[in-house]
């Protein structure tokens, strides 16, 4: 159970536990949680076409039968599966889509990327990426959501420093940070430092932990949380200390990561490693809160 008075919302990305949304939905109600972020349901990005209006309003359906509400959706927007030299125009028709199914649930937040870099120059990575996020501030002001970029794939996302700037050449309230606390270890970055120099921007935070490899660079040894080298319990206090309000998501990657495709458990496991997961955390948020 999660600890009484906290003052932020806790969900998770759903499909981490279960493809279809009743499955989804029985893993958060066996956790007692209240609210649910969204990715993929039946395997459809819920950000794009592929989910179509019909398939979205009968997930929409079971949530508000279940009385869940809505914290994020997980977009495919600039994700590692798009290039900066592709097609914007899709980016742009998932936004145009997924403003819509935002305003239909009552969420705010949104969390893209900043694409990959395929065989563009490092100029060119930068600067498209800041004039594709800059059109779409403009969109997301209009619908009145945050355009929140996630320290994950991306030119924005090889360093803090990159982000910084990203953000500020940007330049728009709509526009700011999703922070995901285990990237730092995973992409074999400084946790601390980096969430440091990024905390002014942060909107939202996922929560994920990952040992690091020790020869350096990406690793793939994600942990529950607090056990990684994310600084996951350091930078819980913090935002606590700081006020911090918007909502935590867990995005566990222990039994599976969505974008492998192939390297998935079976439903059980999924199931209950999602639940133990955020089991984990609820002590961990405890431990916190008695520790203060």
């Amino acid at each position: 159970m999660l600890p009484n008075h906290l003052p932020f919302p806790v969900s998770g990305i759903a499909d981490e536990a279960a493809d279809d949304i009743h499955g989804q939905i029985a893993a958060h109600q066996e956790l007692g949680w209240s609210c649910i972020e969204l990715r993929q349901i039946s395997g459809k990005q819920a950000s794009t076409a592929l989910l179509s209006d019909d398939e979205f309003e009968h997930a929409v359906a079971a949530i508000e039968a279940a009385k869940l509400s809505v914290t994020a959706f997980a977009s495919a927007i600039g994700n590692w599966s798009r290039p900066i030299t592709g097609d914007f125009e899709l980016d742009l028709a998932d936004l145009r889509l997924l403003s819509k199914r935002m305003n239909r649930v009552g969420t705010r937040f949104v969390r893209t990327m900043s694409w990959v870099r395929g065989d563009a120059t490092m100029d060119h990575w930068r600067e498209e990426g800041i004039r594709r996020y800059k059109i779409m501030a403009r969109i997301a002001e209009e619908s009145d959501i945050l355009l929140l970029h996630e320290n994950c794939e991306g030119w924005a996302g090889l360093s803090a420093e990159n982000t910084c700037e990203f953000i500020e050449r940007v330049n728009h309230p709509n526009v700011g940070v999703l922070y995901d606390i285990g990237n730092t270890a995973a992409y074999g970055q400084e946790s601390w430092s980096f969430y440091e120099k990024v905390r002014p921007l942060i909107r939202y935070v996922h929560i994920k932990d990952c040992r690091r490899n020790p020869a350096g660079g990406k690793s793939n040894e994600f942990t529950l949380p607090g056990e990684g080298d994310a600084c996951m319990r350091e930078i819980l206090i913090d935002l606590l200390k700081s006020g911090y309000t918007a909502g935590i998501s867990i995005e566990p990657h222990v039994a599976s990561i969505i974008h492998l495709g192939a390297a998935q458990a079976s439903a059980e496991v999924r199931r209950e490693s999602y639940v133990r997961y955020g089991r984990a955390l609820e002590l961990l948020l405890e431990s916190i809160l008695h520790s203060a």
